[in-house]
């Protein structure tokens, strides 16, 4: 040993990549800092089936320190990282600076509205569990509306659900949709049964 202190390496975020990271470099003689906005790490595949009512939220999230416990050189804070000073080598946050050696940005990914910022009160993306709770909020009062309807008029507009994004969540979203629209609730449509043909 040459009496040098371990080289500090800050991640951002503790996604996927964050944590891939964090769990590699733990490996050696550094000291890792993980900085993430929230305390748990949200599994995104199964965000789908929060928005569907097919899982809870909690279902899907595991706190970031629980996945990290077995590294005593990581440390894990929760903050919001505003800003960098490459110069320095400071992360900047909302209630201090945070100095590293090494820095990792890992912090994500969010939907774009290809410069129509005015749709995402239409349309939430679906990349954290709030929006997942959101589109799960949107998705369940259309089936009550559309049975509120046949109750007192005797019918209901036809539903409707658009998903933009062919990718494994929006097929998967869209999978999931069809699937509660013509089985989960074949025979629950406007509050009785209906008889199997």
């Amino acid at each position: 040993m040459d009496g040098k202190p371990s080289p500090h390496v800050v991640v951002i975020g503790a996604g996927f990549g964050g944590l891939l990271a964090t769990r590699t470099l733990a490996r050696y003689p550094v000291r890792v800092t993980v900085i993430d906005r929230r305390n748990f790490h949200t599994f995104q595949p199964l965000l789908y089936q929060v928005a569907t009512a097919g899982l809870s939220p909690g279902e899907i999230a595991a706190p970031i320190r629980w996945i990290l416990r077995g590294y005593r050189n990581v440390q894990v804070l929760l903050g919001e990282v505003e800003d960098f000073d490459l110069a320095r080598k400071i992360v900047k946050l909302r209630d201090g600076d945070i100095p590293y050696d090494y820095l990792i940005v890992a912090a994500g990914a969010s939907h774009a509205y290809f410069g129509h910022d005015e749709w995402e009160p239409l349309a939430p993306g679906l990349k954290t569990v709030e929006d997942a709770i959101e589109i799960r909020r949107r998705v369940l009062l259309a089936f009550e509306l559309a049975e509120r309807d046949a109750a007192e008029t005797g019918r209901h507009a036809p539903l409707n659900f658009v998903v933009v994004g062919g990718g494994p969540t929006g097929v998967e979203l869209a999978g999931t949709l069809a699937e509660i629209a013509h089985n989960v609730l074949k025979n629950e449509l406007f509050g009785r049964p209906v008889a199997q043909r």
